[in-house]
């Protein structure tokens, strides 16, 4: 008999009308800045965790393996699988309560696997389901950061200040995810962050930025950026430093912006489509960013 890869380690009562905060690594989270404003969000909210999918039927544990670590103040070891874990935030300053989700993109059974995330949105009483993605696109890193996603309700659309996207393609866990919610009679919607496509491979302190300030004026909710901000300050030096240096990038970057200014203000949800080779300025730009020295003790966590 299957089992139930939804696992409860403790069952969340009264809570105050929650949202469900999704975000997964992968496909959907270029430079990872989904993934790092969903950790953020748990740290700064001290969330605990709940609930987990189990990863057994959903994983391909040859390309997402598992980790083994000592346990704390022993040297037993343990294996550490890559479940999806839901996270608990329920802070006094905030309005309402807000469940963060954080994964892998499942390799298997997606439709299985949203059906264990309605689940959980089911018994917690959730009231929206949000997932966060980050995509690949041809915009200049010099250019502030665009947010494009959906929302099932006009309202919410507009509070989150997203327009709805004529996009088709191949699609991720995050559109499979939000279209089996709106099935079930969740109301959903979806942030992403255009991150540019020549510096995908290091983490965007910019997007994720975005990101989260997006998310903190929907929730009404405030917390100190400061640490995020001064990463992002430090990221443009670096990337106005390999400007300087090298005619090559500063002339793409420069096409980018011209190009720019001729979209229309609806960006591409999901996938950029075709994005022009720039792997030989990608290989210069990474390798000037990994020869930088690391950040002083307080940067970003």
């Amino acid at each position: 008999m299957a089992t139930d890869p939804l696992t409860f380690e403790e069952r969340p009562v009264g809570l105050r009308r929650p949202i469900l905060l999704l975000a997964f690594a992968g496909w959907n989270d270029a430079a990872e800045a989904a993934t790092a404003a969903a950790r953020f969000l748990c740290r700064a909210w001290g969330g605990r965790r709940f609930a987990l999918i189990d990863p057994e039927e959903f994983v391909n544990f040859g390309l997402s393996r598992p980790t083994v670590r000592l346990k704390p103040g022993t040297t037993e070891r343990e294996i550490v699988w890559p479940s999806t874990e839901f996270f608990l935030c329920d802070t006094p300053g905030l309005a309402r309560d807000v469940i963060i989700g954080l994964g892998t993109e499942p390799h298997l059974r997606w439709r299985g696997y949203c059906r264990a995330v309605v689940e959980l949105a089911r018994r917690c009483g959730v009231s929206l389901v949000l997932t966060l993605g980050a995509l690949l696109a041809e915009v200049p890193h010099t250019r502030p950061v665009r947010l494009t996603g959906f929302a099932t309700d006009p309202e919410l659309a507009a509070l989150l200040g997203i327009r709805p996207t004529r996009y088709e393609g191949p699609t991720g866990i995050v559109g499979v995810l939000g279209s089996i919610c709106r099935q079930e009679g969740l109301d959903t919607a979806s942030l992403w962050a255009n991150v540019p496509h020549y510096i995908s491979a290091v983490e965007n302190p910019r997007a994720t930025l975005a990101l989260l300030r997006r998310l903190l004026r929907l929730l009404d909710a405030e917390l100190d950026l400061h640490e995020l901000e001064e990463a992002g300050v430090q990221f443009d030096a670096q990337l106005n430093t390999v400007l300087a240096q090298n005619r090559k990038v500063a002339n793409y970057v420069k096409q980018l912006e011209a190009k720019d200014r001729e979209a229309l203000e609806e960006a591409p949800l999901e996938s950029p489509g075709e994005l022009s080779d720039a792997s030989e300025l990608m290989a210069e730009i990474e390798r000037f960013l990994r020869e930088q020295p690391p950040p002083e003790a307080g940067g970003r966590n």
